[in-house]
């Protein structure tokens, strides 16, 4: 697996609306995770890293029980496997009414240095999960278990989250805004276009700030841009 350290460097001072206009003009328009938003209420901190999937499906009577918890196949197990500096990504098809993480799971997964959990569903034990440090983006809290609605099925397999298909490995950045993915052959171009539009975004604003009109700066016309890179030189 190719080093991309450096890239996600990057990434962490790029946020995600930068990255989903990147994504649009390279033709990707289904990047941004609809239902996944900080559960901590104050500002967070951005996080960046590569998806550990996982996959729940509609609960089934005979397999979504309590016991199948201790099964090789479970959401413990598939804790166990996750790397440091992964974002676990779990596919909870968009059901608020099961918390599929809890308090102690988020405690192990902090522990063993997952940088952040996203759902398009919910998690529960909300005094604990908050105590526990680990960042998470989901649609809430809900007292119920995931065996309430769900089914885990499985982990490290290409999902859909909030609308966005994830596979893998790709690359989530997460902040107040909410969760996008960067396809994984395609985070080096979008940290490099990311880290010019930054540098350029910020010139527009102090920009704005001395009184200057919009027409012409946002987006910039030849005269804005040649000052701009006359201005970037110095």
């Amino acid at each position: 697996m190719a080093d991309i350290s450096k890239h996600l460097e990057a990434l962490k001072n790029i946020c995600s609306g930068t990255v989903t206009t990147i994504l649009v003009n390279k033709g990707l328009r289904k990047t941004w995770m609809r239902g996944p938003a900080p559960v901590h209420g104050n500002k967070v901190e951005r996080k960046v890293g590569r998806a550990f999937t996982l996959r729940f499906v509609p609960g089934r009577e005979d397999l979504a029980t309590t016991a199948s918890w201790g099964k090789p196949i479970s959401t413990r197990a598939a804790i166990e496997q996750m790397e440091s500096g992964v974002i676990a990504v779990a596919d909870a098809m968009g059901l608020p009414e099961a918390g599929i993480f809890g308090d102690i799971l988020c405690m192990r997964m902090a522990k063993r240095g997952v940088s952040a959990l996203i759902t398009d569903g919910a998690v529960r034990d909300k005094v604990g999960v908050l105590a526990t440090g680990l960042p998470v983006w989901a649609q809430g809290f809900a007292a119920p278990p995931s065996v309430a609605a769900l089914t885990f099925v499985g982990w490290q397999e290409p999902i859909g989250c909030g609308g966005v298909a994830i596979f893998p490995d790709d690359i989530i950045v997460a902040d107040d805004d909410g969760a996008v993915v960067i396809p994984a052959a395609m985070v080096e171009e979008v940290a490099e276009k990311g880290v010019e539009q930054e540098r350029l975004e910020a010139w527009v604003v102090r920009e704005v700030e001395k009184g200057t009109p919009l027409p012409g700066l946002y987006p910039m016309n030849e005269a804005t841009k040649a000052r701009y890179e006359a201005e970037k030189k110095k």
